[in-house]
C-alpha cells in the first residue's frame, strides 16, 4: 500500500544531497580553493564508471567505492591535520560531486545493472 507520503524519503535523500553539494562548495571557496580546479575535477569521480567495461559486478564495486563519503572524509582529515590545502580542496570537490549525484537521484549501484541504485531505478 502506498501512501501520499511515499515520495517523502526520496525527497529527503535528494534534499540531503543538495545540502552536501552546497556545503562542500561553500567550504571549498571558504578554504581558498580555485574555481578552475573545481570545474576541472567536479566530474572526475565518474571515471569510475569505466569499471563497467569489466562487467556489472566489478563496475558497481568501482562506482560505489568512489561514490561513498568515506574516502573523501579520509582525504579531508589528512588535508586538515597535515596542513595540506590541496588534499582538503580535492576532498570537498569529491563531496560536491557525490552530493550532486544524490541530489539528482543517482545512488550507489547494485551489481544487477547500472540503473539499479539504492535510491531508485534511474
Amino acid at each position: 500500500m502506498t501512501s501520499r507520503f511515499s515520495f517523502f524519503p526520496p525527497f529527503l535523500l535528494r534534499l540531503e544531497g543538495a545540502a552536501v553539494l552546497l556545503a562542500a562548495i561553500v567550504l571549498y571557496f571558504w578554504q581558498g580553493g580555485p574555481w578552475w580546479l573545481l570545474l576541472l575535477l567536479l566530474l572526475a569521480p565518474d571515471l569510475s564508471m569505466f569499471g563497467y567495461l569489466a562487467g556489472n559486478r566489478f563496475g558497481a564495486i568501482c562506482y560505489n567505492v568512489v561514490h561513498t563519503y568515506v574516502l573523501p572524509l579520509v582525504l579531508a582529515l589528512y588535508g586538515v591535520f597535515a596542513g595540506v590545502p590541496l588534499a582538503l580542496w580535492l576532498a570537498l570537490i569529491w563531496y560536491a560531486h557525490i552530493g550532486a549525484d544524490r541530489m539528482l537521484g543517482y545512488g550507489l549501484k547494485y551489481p544487477t545493472a547500472f540503473k539499479d541504485t539504492h535510491l531508485q531505478r534511474v
